[in-house]
């Protein structure tokens, strides 16, 4: 058994979540971040749930828009490493049409406010804010420190309620960006006509629907 097949088998009762993310990006280089960020979840680790998922964040907005910006929808080999999940490339993105707004919390008031802002006053957003410390090893703000300063203590269950609002905001903003890239022809094969495309469209409307 390939090992594709044997991570869909282990997880086959949880199909119908994991799908949400191969159905929505169709593109193996960004959605097994969020598959495998939700198979840790699920396993209760989630040091890596989290840093998958932001990572996936990440890549989907590093590959469309370099997609958007080349034209070359199927050849990533010049994707620069430097470009890197920040309040510009969410100001990019948004740019090109996507709805950046999915990328916010649901108690982040100033999302847009802080996304615009500049140096010297720059103030990330949450999603930019929560990537640099997590996925550079800075846990500082999950410490428990109730028992004294001498007695603080980190455990990964202190990212749970994190993780779970990242995994959230992960499956709107995959729903959102598939549609986008669909409508734009950005998918992993010869680029598609624009009769394919609305054909793609339909289907994927059709699917989603037929989910709810």
């Amino acid at each position: 058994m390939d090992y594709i097949t044997d991570q869909n088998m282990r997880y086959m009762k949880y199909w119908e979540e994991r799908n949400v993310f191969f159905e929505s990006l169709c593109a193996s280089e960004q959605h097994w971040f969020f598959v495998q960020g939700y198979d840790a979840y699920i396993q209760e680790l989630y040091l890596p749930s989290l840093s998958s998922l932001l990572n996936g964040i990440e890549a989907t907005l590093r590959i469309t828009l370099y997609q958007m910006d080349c034209d070359t929808a199927g050849d990533l080999s010049d994707l620069s490493p430097y470009r890197v999940l920040s309040n510009k490339l969410i100001l990019q993105a948004n740019n090109f049409g996507l709805e950046v707004k999915y990328l916010s919390f649901n108690e982040e008031m100033h999302f847009f406010e802080n996304l615009n802002s500049a140096k010297p006053n720059l103030r990330d957003v949450e999603i930019v804010r929560l990537r640099n410390n997590i996925c550079h090893g800075n846990i500082t703000d999950f410490i428990n420190r109730d028992l004294g300063v001498e007695n603080s203590y980190f455990s990964p269950e202190m990212l749970k309620e994190t993780t779970e609002k990242v995994l959230a905001i992960s499956a709107d903003w995959c729903e959102m960006l598939g549609r986008f890239r669909r409508k734009n022809g950005l998918l992993n094969y010869d680029t598609p006509s624009a009769d394919q495309i609305e054909k793609d469209l339909f289907l994927y409307d059709k699917i989603k629907s037929d989910q709810e």
